[in-house]
């Protein structure tokens, strides 16, 4: 299954539920992956301009964006952002299709 890494942010109201009633969300957001298809893999709360960081595994894009809509929804988050992840030997086999279909581009200005 695909590897995706959500990077989100709690908005104010979210901050607040938190704060009101302290709790592991680890629980809810596993519960939430699983009821898509998928599997969470790590789950990291950090500082800086996230809150929050996310691996899992789904089947696809799609599903990961089900997820983040579903918790955006619920007004907990004021950002949220999702991105495919690739192992290193997949990000090898992209690179190698991006060599095979090079030649077939002509960048903007040249003929």
């Amino acid at each position: 299954m695909p590897m995706f890494i959500t990077y989100a942010s709690y908005s104010q109201a979210g901050a607040k539920g938190l704060i009101d009633k302290p709790a592991d969300r680890s629980g809810a957001i596993k519960a939430l992956i699983e009821k898509a298809g998928g599997k969470m893999i790590a789950l990291y709360f950090t500082t800086g301009s996230n809150d929050v960081v996310l691996v899992s595994e789904v089947a696809d894009g799609s599903d990961a964006v089900a997820v983040g809509m579903a918790v955006a929804a619920s007004g907990a988050l004021s950002k949220i952002e999702t991105v495919r992840a690739w192992t290193s030997s997949e990000f090898k086999a992209i690179a190698e299709k991006a060599a095979k279909v090079a030649g077939a581009y002509t960048p903007p200005g040249k003929s």
